[in-house]
């Protein structure tokens, strides 16, 4: 990561009510997949998915607030790919679905940060950490 690739704090763009999170957020040119179904395989044989690709609003160790095309359900689960700015490799992490409300032409979604196994939480809550170094 390079100092480029973040901003400390927050744009007003987007933000219809107050924001309860208590850690420092990074507004950061970033990417996320989000796995809306799992694969499953179809009439030939081959596995398919649902993936939905949303743009990153802010980022913090626990949590993230993107754009999406669609609505997505509150308490939901969702598989993610995680691409930060320059960095080669994306963060597979898992995510909860905290809220989503409607903003302009697309749908605001406030997403927590899981600690799961197999995923590189670990290792997200360092590239943050390490982003709010160089601030």
């Amino acid at each position: 990561m390079t100092e480029a690739d973040y901003s400390f704090g927050n744009p007003e763009e987007g933000r219809p009510g107050p924001d309860n999170r208590s850690d420092y957020r990074l507004t950061a040119t970033a990417r996320v997949v989000l796995e809306l179904e799992s694969k499953a395989p179809d009439a030939s044989g081959s596995e398919r998915a649902r993936d939905l690709a949303c743009r990153l609003r802010d980022i913090s160790a626990r949590g993230m607030s993107l754009f999406s095309r669609e609505p997505l359900s509150i308490g939901a689960l969702l598989p993610a790919q995680v691409s930060l700015g320059q960095r080669s490799e994306s963060f597979t992490l898992m995510v909860e679905v905290v809220w989503c409300r409607p903003s302009q032409s697309q749908f605001l979604v406030g997403c927590q940060v899981l600690d799961s196994a197999g995923t590189a939480y670990v290792e997200w809550v360092e590239a943050v950490a390490q982003a709010l170094a160089a601030e």
